[in-house]
């Protein structure tokens, strides 16, 4: 079934609304809202259009920001919890396992390690298809 080009178009604004806003508290009232649609059609036509349900949306919008967040230091694993829009870091830490296979702090630790080996062997994090693609182009 083709859905109208305006309704498509208000779910696609919620959306946007949604990766605007996702270290704020939102729930699907005002996303729903922003498509000016009642909470339940949305949430239809939204899972329908993007293959996955509004929360789950927001909750892999803001892993996918706390995972950069924990690459990069300077915020303690509490502080991007709390900056990603999550409530309680006991919550975020077994969402974050259940996303990743290990904790937040582990994550981070690890990627820690990957930027400081990228740093010392900078040819080991090349792919080697690529490597080979650019012998090929300078011969």
């Amino acid at each position: 079934m083709q859905l109208p080009e305006d309704i498509y178009q208000r779910i696609v604004a919620a959306k946007l609304f949604i990766d605007e806003h996702y270290h704020e508290a939102i729930d699907l009232g005002e996303i729903s809202g922003q498509a000016f649609l009642s909470r339940f059609h949305f949430h239809r036509l939204f899972t329908r259009i993007y293959r996955s349900t509004p929360h789950r949306y927001l909750t892999r919008r803001r892993m996918d920001k706390a995972r950069d967040l924990l690459a990069q230091q300077g915020l303690s694993v509490s502080e991007i919890c709390n900056s990603v829009g999550f409530e309680s870091i006991g919550s975020f830490s077994t969402l974050f396992k259940k996303e990743t296979g290990i904790g937040p702090q582990h994550y981070r630790n690890m990627r820690i390690v990957q930027q400081q080996q990228a740093k010392a062997q900078p040819r080991t994090f090349i792919p080697h298809c690529f490597i080979e693609g650019y012998k090929l182009n300078r011969q």
